[in-house]
């Protein structure tokens, strides 16, 4: 099974590490040539907008949704999860995205880059070791979808990781963390 890493801007070299690590194939996706060649893709995180605008000249927005649509595990972490929401908060009324999770993706909920952090949280499926959690410039998941499982959330309730069918979306970067299981989750979909 060949993961796909969406490969235009934001971490993508950390989930590719990560990935290598515990011994997945991996290709870099840049074009719609090379989402052909995967079974599932992670899509980064970064800047949600600038990558939004690369998904639309690089022709991926339509190959991309249509692949999800038919099934292809997709996992979106911060501005990746971003990019999945159908509905987005605090963006930019002419930001691409791919609109399909049934959530609303709050962005920078918890403010600038000064105010990232890191936290330990449980996460549904994971067992019950919390699991260490980098946020930056992160969103959190709003309205979810009656068909869509959070999967962990704060302590004052807001969601920051969520499933619905065969996407996946995370507010936090688990690459940037030596724990392998959020990606062994993702390659277990």
């Amino acid at each position: 099974m060949t993961v796909g890493i969406l490969a235009l801007q934001g971490d993508f070299r950390e989930h590719e590490e990560m990935l290598r690590r515990i011994g997945a194939p991996t290709l870099q996706v840049r074009l719609p040539k090379h989402l052909e060649q995967v079974e599932r893709l992670i899509i980064p995180g970064g800047e949600s907008t600038t990558i939004g605008k690369l998904l639309s000249m690089y022709g991926l927005i339509e190959p991309l949704r249509t692949r999800i649509r038919d099934g292809m595990p997709v996992w979106g972490t911060c501005a990746g999860a971003i990019l999945l929401a159908q509905r987005i908060a605090n963006g930019r009324s002419d930001q691409p995205s791919l609109g399909l999770m049934d959530v609303t993706a709050r962005r920078n909920a918890f403010g600038s880059q000064l105010e990232s952090f890191e936290i330990d949280l449980p996460v549904l499926g994971l067992g019950d070791e919390p699991l260490r959690m980098v946020f930056i410039r992160a969103p959190v998941l709003e309205d979810l979808g009656h068909d869509v499982t959070p999967l962990a959330h704060l302590d004052d309730g807001r969601v920051v990781a969520a499933r619905q069918g065969t996407m996946l979306a995370t507010c936090f970067h688990p690459e940037l963390t030596p724990d392998e299981r959020m990606h062994r989750y993702f390659l277990d979909m």
